[in-house]
């Protein structure tokens, strides 16, 4: 039975803020949208957004600006849930502050949970915003208990129990990579030092802590350059620090980019950077093994889970600048581990595609539609 599902996620492809929670939903419900679902999305607006579009098959709704968003979204909720007719579930994305909808729709729910900030947000977001999405995601365990969710990470497993969700409720489907259009151009082995770090420029991504390796990094490999790929509120003050530290002829910033130049930028690349303090997994990172580009990431949740430790990547401990110019250095200088790394982070990457996933997701859906005990067979997953 094709399902209507109507999904609450604050951003949607086109916002200027979009980041990798939206490529994740999209990437399912453009699929799910395909195969005959009726998919709505209810999104913030943006300058110049028209209210209303078709989005990869996704019907987009955005209601007004992202400051003002949540104080809304479940009064919109019932309208729209009226105008389609009624909706057979609702989609809860938590990867801000939580909708508690199983409060406020009657309808069923169903969570994906991206991560949550805990006090990482105090690092993130001015101190008001922050003390919000604190208290909020306090709520989850009361707001989504029994509601089934899908943690796109162990590590977002583990959280969601912590905070004393029941892990019988929670099940591990990470994204998935397109492996059509992320084919390699080569075997990865012969790069020039290209070290690319790829992401939201915000405080908690800390691309500040890679800049800040470089000079030790050009000690060894003189011709080595740092791109960052991105945009966000943190990049003049990362701007600001290359200038300080002199790095002006080795890192560049090339802003947001299209899907397509960020592809080009993996392939070339010798290794792929992630410096965040904290991740809900880390799709850059399995982009890059199967564009045969090993990865070096903070030793953190998420990231932990998504970089194989020696397999697929080398993980450093969070915040410790000297062993991340080591791990890249060996990456750029120790042929047999690249070989290495590239080899079985291909094997890795190429378990991720995005039809399983949104087969899994659909599956859970008919699980949070028809509450069951029986045990929910997964595809997706190697957890």
């Amino acid at each position: 039975m094709k399902r209507r599902i109507l999904v609450l996620n604050e951003r949607d492809p086109h916002h200027p803020l979009t980041g990798g929670a939206e490529t994740h939903i999209f990437e399912i419900f453009e699929r799910l949208a395909r195969r005959g679902y009726d998919v709505t999305l209810l999104a913030a607006s943006f300058p110049g957004s028209p209210r209303e579009e078709m989005v990869q098959g996704v019907r987009v709704v955005r209601l007004v600006n992202r400051y003002f968003y949540y104080g809304v979204v479940a009064w919109a909720a019932r309208r729209e849930a009226k105008r389609m007719g009624g909706v057979d579930v609702v989609v809860d994305v938590l990867n801000k502050l939580p909708f508690c909808s199983r409060w406020l729709l009657p309808y069923p729910c169903f969570a994906i949970v991206h991560h949550l900030f805990g006090t990482t947000a105090f690092r993130q977001v001015p101190l008001p915003i922050a003390v919000l999405t604190y208290l909020a995601e306090k709520l989850i365990p009361s707001a989504y208990r029994g509601v089934p969710m899908m943690a796109i990470s162990p590590s977002t497993k583990d959280d969601l129990v912590e905070r004393g969700l029941a892990a019988s409720q929670i099940w591990v489907v990470p994204p998935g990579v397109d492996r059509a259009t992320h084919l390699p151009t080569d075997d990865g082995l012969h790069r020039e030092p290209l070290i690319l770090w790829v992401g939201r420029l915000e405080p908690y991504k800390r691309a500040d802590l890679m800049i800040e390796a470089m000079p030790e990094i050009l000690a060894k490999v003189p011709d080595a350059r740092l791109v960052i790929v991105g945009a966000g509120t943190g990049r003049s003050a990362f701007e600001a620090r290359v200038v300080a530290l002199g790095l002006g002829d080795h890192v560049s910033f090339t802003g947001f980019v299209s899907e397509e130049v960020k592809i080009d930028w993996l392939r070339k690349a010798a290794v792929t950077v992630q410096t965040s303090e904290k991740e809900g997994w880390g799709m850059t990172v399995i982009e890059g093994n199967v564009c045969n580009t090993p990865a070096v990431a903070s030793d953190v949740p998420g990231l932990r889970d998504s970089v194989q430790d020696g397999v697929s990547g080398l993980l450093f401990p969070y915040g410790d600048r000297a062993a991340l110019a080591r791990a890249i250095l060996r990456i750029l200088t120790e042929p047999e581990l690249r070989e290495k790394l590239v080899r079985e982070g291909c094997i890795w990457g190429n378990r991720f595609g995005w039809d399983e996933v949104a087969d899994d997701t659909a599956t859970l859906i008919e699980r949070a539609i028809s509450p069951s005990t029986e045990p929910v067979v997964l595809t997706a997953s190697p957890f």
